[in-house]
């Protein structure tokens, strides 16, 4: 426990440095076995007790690994049955009572969570020392590495894994009935409310993995991050509480506010009411974020170490036995009346004053009552010799502490931080996947305005190939010399003139569309212009013009020319 005995010094200090090789042994040590949440009066806090049997019975190992073990399977089964099916909903989930459930199981657990971040809080709060704490960061330093015991630097229950005991530095603080640190010490974590928290925490790991079951009836896939993150979650928070692992505070206190607002969300969802692209967003960041600060901190308990002020035994001087002597004796004589009288009887007091009549005052002060005690004023003077002697034998010094006093607590650390890095990374997958590649929804689904004009203009190519098509087939194909007469010298002008029209159309349909498509109420207005069509007026619509017009409308209503008849040299048509 202790590694080293420091010099006296004025203030503790904090230290880094690599952890001691013991705390690496695996398997972890059994020890300490783990401490049930303080048994209290029922409050919004703790509105029932559990039992100290069952809280150590569902931290049994097995526990954990079975349910996980039986999770991951069954998703995997289950994901291959939905493949195989095509992914499509069960009957079951698009029933009214399925989807009461979603939203009852979202509003429990964002009620649930809610109510454990403020309980932790609270406990959280409670635990740091006061502002005014002139041990400064050591304090808060040994409020978080050392989470039993009564609130204090040097107070703390600690275990020695060389004895495997608790132990208490301060001789004036002592341990429960069991040698196990007293449930009623107030002012750390663990009876703040971590023993408490964590361990509901622990259980509704288990009760989560029904987001997985809604995902799969609903006939979709369960992603690995989903089992992943469920099946970890499992193990993780088991190992905290089991070991009494500090750190575990990070999980319960953090991972219970973002789970608050994430079922929130998930609620809203489940009601049909549209939650902003930007809220999910934000929640994937405040997740990730969670991961790599917790890592951090869970690690970095591995690594610090500080001083605490003990009580050590001292060697008393001649000097100061005569200082404590004296004192000792001036305070005796102001209470040798109360002494006199529970003396008993006179016998005790005539052989006392006999010895040192003859001399004998070393025989005379150790002359005692009928209750074989002290009396007079060698009574007071023994009290008071024996407080200076107390006093002067037992000097404070600083020695030097490791944050984590146990291979298992090591062991939670670890496995958290080995949990946590994989499941920053797959998580940071996901937002680069939905948030940063993705493209405007736009772009990547064309409004149906878009797909008519594309497909508009593709039928107007295939039209102007047709065209020149025929344009060959009645003129030839360009190869005989005017001289002859056979062949038309404005072909291919003509199909020139007709790929100009096409590629201006074109960009003029652009144009308009890189202006408009911001504004939904125009995309109507060009889709006909591009198709080369005007919008009837409202008052004249559903009526009948009275005049024919004397001409063919074809070449008024051809915006691109293409069907326009050619003429010859001589101005008529052929």
């Amino acid at each position: 426990m202790f590694e080293s005995l420091l010099d006296r010094r004025v203030r503790p200090n904090v230290h880094l440095g690599l952890p001691p090789s013991s705390l690496f042994e695996f398997p972890p040590s059994p020890h300490p076995a783990p401490l049930p949440a303080p048994l209290t009066e029922r409050t919004w806090q703790q509105p029932f007790n559990i039992p100290p049997a069952l809280y150590t019975k569902l931290l049994d190992v097995r526990v954990p690994i079975t349910i996980a073990s039986v999770y991951a399977v069954t998703v995997v089964l289950v994901n291959r049955i939905n493949q195989s099916r095509g992914y499509k909903p069960w009957g079951f989930s698009k029933t009214r009572l399925f989807k009461a459930f979603v939203i009852l199981h979202n509003v429990f657990l964002a009620i649930y969570s809610a109510w454990t971040f403020v309980g932790m809080f609270q406990a959280f709060r409670n635990s740091m020392p006061d502002r005014d704490d002139p041990n400064g960061i050591v304090a808060v330093t040994d409020a978080l590495c050392k989470i039993n015991g009564p609130r204090g630097l040097g107070n703390a229950a600690m275990f020695n894994p060389a004895t495997s005991r608790w132990e208490m530095p301060n001789p004036e603080y002592k341990l429960a009935e069991g040698g196990v640190p007293d449930p009623t010490d107030v002012g750390r974590l663990w009876n703040q409310g971590l023993a408490y928290f964590g361990w509901i925490f622990y259980l509704s790991k288990f009760y989560e993995v029904l987001d997985t079951a809604i995902i799969l009836a609903k006939g979709k896939k369960s992603s690995t991050l989903q089992t992943y993150h469920h099946a970890g979650a499992m193990m993780c928070m088991w190992a905290g509480i089991r070991y009494v692992a500090s750190p575990i505070w990070i999980f319960a206190l953090v991972n219970s506010a973002i789970h608050a607002l994430m079922y929130t969300y998930y609620t809203l969802t489940a009601l049909s009411i549209r939650v902003p692209n930007r809220v999910k967003r934000s929640l994937t960041t405040m997740q990730i974020t969670q991961f790599v600060i917790g890592t951090a901190m869970a690690a970095i308990h591995l690594f610090i170490s500080y001083d605490i002020p003990v009580t050590v035994p001292t060697v008393l001087s001649p000097r100061h036995k005569a200082t404590a002597v004296a004192a000792a004796s001036s305070a005796a004589e102001s209470g040798i009346a109360a002494a006199t009288a529970a003396a008993g009887s006179l016998g005790p007091w005539l052989k006392k004053l006999a010895f040192r009549a003859a001399g004998a005052e070393g025989i005379a002060e150790n002359v005692l009552n009928a209750q074989g005690q002290h009396f007079g004023v060698d009574a007071v003077h023994a009290a008071k010799l024996a407080e200076a002697r107390t006093a002067a034998q037992n000097g404070l010094e600083y020695r030097t502490i490791d944050c984590i006093d146990t291979s298992g607590q090591a062991f939670a650390v670890w496995l958290n931080v080995m949990y946590l890095l994989p499941l920053t990374y797959l998580f940071a997958r996901f937002f680069v996947r939905s948030y940063l590649q993705r493209k405007d929804p736009s772009a990547k689904q064309p409004t149906h305005m878009q797909t008519a004009e594309k497909a508009g203009m593709d039928a107007l190519k295939g039209v102007s190939r047709e065209i020149h098509r025929a344009v060959f087939e009645m003129h030839g194909d360009g190869s005989s010399t005017e001289e002859e007469g056979t062949a038309t010298p404005r072909t291919q002008a003509y199909e020139a003139s007709v790929k100009d029209v096409m590629n201006a159309q074109q960009k003029k349909v652009d144009e308009k569309m890189s202006k408009t498509t911001s504004d939904p109420a125009s995309i109507k207005k060009v889709d006909d212009e591009a198709e080369g069509f005007s919008k009837v007026p409202a008052k004249g619509r559903g009526r009948r013009s009275k005049k024919e017009p004397e001409t063919s409308p074809v070449e008024g209503s051809n915006p691109f020319g293409v069907l326009e008849p050619e003429k010859n040299v001589n101005g008529v048509s052929p």
